[in-house]
């Protein structure tokens, strides 16, 4: 009996198997957590991105007359603008509308679909946002 108590007391004690039980435990949180940075990481690169490109559009477009040549103009500044932002891809880019309203305050909007990007392929570990981002940028015409 007491050989058995003295085996039990030095499994108990041994400390040499500590840090792989640690490790098994924690690896898989940080994985996630690391996952989680890179795919959150490059979404709001992207977002940021549209954003960008919705502002330039819409400060290019000032120049236009009339309401058709504000859209043209705002479409062409992100077809040769958009090759700067290599998370985007011009396919998948739509400029959803371009209006002036009553105030006088010309409103580009963009929708860029994102379903393509590989973080949307990763396996479901962590919640993502919608795939389809919406961004508007207005700006004053003429005086103030």
């Amino acid at each position: 009996m007491a050989d058995k108590t003295t085996h039990t007391f030095l499994f108990v004690a041994d400390r040499r198997g500590a840090a792989a039980v640690e490790f098994a435990i924690i690896i898989p949180v940080f994985v996630m957590l690391l996952i989680g940075i890179f795919a959150y990481g490059s979404y709001l690169s992207v977002v940021h991105g549209v954003q960008q490109l919705t502002a330039e559009a819409a400060r290019a477009s000032i120049a236009g007359v009339t309401d058709a040549e504000r859209v043209s103009l705002a479409q062409s500044n992100i077809s040769s603008n958009i090759g700067g932002y290599p998370f985007l891809t011009a396919n998948d880019l739509v400029v959803q509308s371009a209006a002036t309203n009553g105030a006088g305050t010309f409103s580009v909007t963009v929708r860029y679909n994102a379903a393509d990007m590989f973080i949307f392929n990763l396996p479901s570990l962590i919640p993502m946002p919608s795939p389809v981002i919406v961004r508007t940028a207005a700006i004053q015409r003429g005086g103030y």
